[in-house]
């Protein structure tokens, strides 16, 4: 059984959560721990011989040291790229938070050392008319890892979906600061200081913009030591 799980959640959509949880779990890797990732629901899905393939799906498929079928790293893949819960209607196909906790829940049957559950957008995610993303995790009573990427705004961004785990019951374990775009922020230091004082959790690292590099360079930012602890 999976000694821990964490949920990885995004201070908004295309922040950057699958490399870092792809850097993760290749620090993971590099500590000698049995890793597993999965995305449960993914969107913008393109088409291949052997079925619907989601990107990020497929690089946490790659990052964990453990083998498992694409099937299992992303149950409901969707082709239509928006939002999961439109992606859903469109294809006809019926999401539910007991659902992905299903699936969740026979992941971490599976035995290893670190299991990361990536999240779709923000925390607040439809996944239908009734249900967000945030009661997956709330069912699994897991712990977060916030990503925030450095841009104007995220210091706004950060402190509000911080505020709503908490206000869910969930614990924010800590949060990763990403350089998701090529140019740096102004005052990127004191935005970082900042949140580095605010936010209920410590800094697991700040990731560079590195054009061209994989997750396991990125892991070399990070200090995970934090998520093994007790």
């Amino acid at each position: 059984m999976a000694k821990k799980t964490f949920f990885v959640t995004g201070t908004d959509t295309g922040v950057g959560k699958t490399m870092v949880s792809a850097a993760i779990l290749e620090a993971a890797k590099s500590a000698g721990k049995r890793t597993l990732g999965m995305k449960p629901i993914a969107s913008g899905c393109e088409r291949t011989p052997a079925g619907l393939r989601n990107d990020d799906a497929l690089i946490l498929q790659h990052a964990a040291t453990e083998s498992l079928t694409y099937e299992l790293v992303n149950p409901v893949a969707l082709e239509p790229a928006i939002a999961p819960h439109v992606a859903a209607v469109q294809a006809g196909r019926v999401v539910s938070v007991d659902r992905l906790v299903g699936f969740c829940r026979g992941m971490q049957m599976r035995p290893a050392d670190l299991l990361l559950i990536e999240g779709a957008g923000g925390w607040r995610v439809p996944l239908n008319d009734r249900e967000t993303y945030a009661a997956v995790p709330q069912a699994l009573d897991i712990p977060v890892i916030m990503v925030v990427a450095l841009k104007l705004g995220c210091i706004n961004h950060a402190l509000l979906t911080a505020e709503a785990i908490r206000n869910d019951g969930l614990i924010v374990t800590g949060w990763v600061a990403n350089r998701a775009e090529p140019n740096a922020m102004s005052c990127e230091q004191e935005t970082l200081n900042y949140l580095m004082e605010q936010l209920p959790a410590r800094c697991l690292g700040v990731l560079p913009w590195l054009e061209g590099v994989g997750p396991a360079t990125l892991s070399r930012y990070l200090d995970i030591d934090l998520l093994f602890e007790n």
